[in-house]
């Protein structure tokens, strides 16, 4: 499965591409696409577990799933 996330940081993407690279996810980050949006304006794509750990967390707006018919959301910060 390939999912997506966006951050309130371009700090906390960074961190996030080189945690899921770490955990042997492929990763890469990327502009977010129009269909979401974000504060930073940059989000990481990964495949594997949707799951992050908690620090990474922390900077992370919302999570969502790439699927065929677009995006299909699996978390959403409370702050936002």
């Amino acid at each position: 499965m390939t999912y997506l996330a966006t951050f309130f940081s371009h700090f906390g993407a960074v961190r996030c591409q080189r945690t899921c690279r770490a955990l042997g996810r492929p990763a890469r980050m990327m502009p977010v696409p129009r269909a979401l949006s974000s504060s930073c304006g940059t989000c990481v794509q990964w495949e594997g577990e949707p799951a992050l750990p908690e620090d990474v967390l922390a900077d992370v707006e919302q999570i969502v799933e790439v699927t065929s018919q677009g995006y299909r959301p699996l978390y959403r910060a409370d702050s936002v």
